[in-house]
Order: structure tokens, then C-alpha cells, then sequence
């Protein structure tokens, strides 16, 4: 690093406190406009060595009075793709000296992303019928579960009314029959066996009266 000139020095600690932040995938630049060099590279990513030409004309017009620059994106020569953001540095008289870049490397985001989409479910054939029509346990959870996504309701959500009128249901279906059954539903409802079975009285009670 060479010297710091002044205008940039009360900038430096904030500098290195961000070079640490963002290590390894945020690099840090500080362009000399003066002299359009390389001034001071920090989590050097781009492969560039301080005295190397800044070629500032690759930027917005630094003394167009912005005193931050982007978001914006670049390329690197191995295809890496980084989000930027430039910001003028000026002296104690206002004149722009410097330009300082933040680029944040986004390749590992990328790759997380491409990753995590191929992971994403694939489109699927209708339920095979078939195979579940005698597993009361899967008839249980998809009734639960088409009655909770077509209200738009949460199984955590789910009110006494909302019981009841998935546990009618239930009982329509003749998903009672087994004797295992009332617990299954009772987990699927987030709920104690006994509310079920109280659920399931007051069903049949109504019926009885009607």
C-alpha cells in the first residue's frame, strides 16, 4: 500500500473495517483521479496491482456531482458476474480526487441459486389412486391438506369451526371407520384425540336431531 495521501486518509479505518466484512468475496479499490491509477487495492479480486491505470472513463463522470455511484453490474474476464457501487472522494476544498469501488463477487450466489433451482420440485403426474386408496393415514393428510390449501389457512391456524367442518368431512368420507383413526386425525388437526372425538359427537348429535 503506498502513502496515504490526506484526502483519503480519515477514510482508511472505515475501509479496512469493510475490506474484513465483505472477505473473500467483497474487493475494495481506491482510483486516483489525478494521475487515473490504482491507488490501493483491498481483497484483491480482479487480478489488478496498485499503479495500474484506473481507466476511469469506464465509469460514470465523477464530477457530475453524484456522490454514489450504482448499484451497477460488471463482468469479470472469467465471467464473473459483480454487483458495484463507486463513490467520489473529494478533498477539504470539495474537489473530486478519488473514486472509491466496492465490488461484491456474486458468483457464489449464483451458484447457490442454480443449485437450489435444480433441487426446485419438478412438475408431477396426477396421484396415482391406486396405489392409496386403502391407506386411510394418506386419506386423512390429503383431505387435511386440500381443505387448508383451498381456505388459505394454516394448520396452525385452524379454529373449533374449522375442526368441525374438516372433521365432517372426515366422517363423510368414512375415514373414521379404522380404529386407529381419531389419533391420526388428531395430529393432522394439531389437536387432542379428545377434541376430536368431541368434534365427532357434536357431528353425529346434528344428524341424529336432523
Amino acid at each position: 500500500m503506498p502513502t496515504i495521501p490526506p484526502w483519503f486518509a480519515p477514510v482508511v479505518p472505515l475501509v479496512e473495517a469493510l475490506a474484513r466484512l465483505l472477505r473473500p468475496h467483497g474487493e475494495i479499490v481506491l482510483h486516483d483521479l489525478e494521475h487515473d491509477r490504482v491507488l490501493g487495492i483491498w481483497n484483491n479480486l480482479s487480478n489488478r496491482k496498485v499503479g495500474d491505470e484506473s481507466l476511469l472513463a469506464e465509469l460514470p463522470d465523477a464530477d457530475e456531482g453524484q456522490a454514489v455511484m450504482g448499484p451497477y453490474e460488471r463482468v469479470t474476464i472469467d465471467g464473473r458476474r459483480m454487483t458495484s457501487v463507486s463513490a467520489v472522494i473529494r478533498d477539504d476544498a470539495g474537489a473530486p480526487r478519488g473514486v472509491l469501488c466496492v465490488n461484491l463477487d456474486r458468483s457464489p450466489v449464483d451458484q447457490a441459486v442454480a443449485m437450489l433451482s435444480a433441487l426446485a420440485p419438478q412438475a408431477t403426474e396426477p396421484r396415482p389412486d391406486g396405489l392409496f386408496k386403502r391407506d386411510w393415514r394418506e386419506q386423512i393428510a390429503l383431505l387435511v391438506d386440500i381443505w387448508c390449501r383451498d381456505n388459505s389457512i394454516a394448520r396452525s391456524a385452524l379454529t373449533r369451526t374449522h375442526r368441525l367442518e374438516i372433521v365432517r368431512q372426515l366422517q363423510a368420507a368414512d375415514l373414521f371407520a379404522t380404529r386407529n383413526a381419531a389419533q391420526h386425525v388428531a395430529a393432522a388437526l394439531d389437536c387432542s384425540r379428545a377434541t376430536v372425538y368431541t368434534l365427532l359427537n357434536e357431528i353425529k348429535a346434528k344428524e341424529g336431531a336432523a
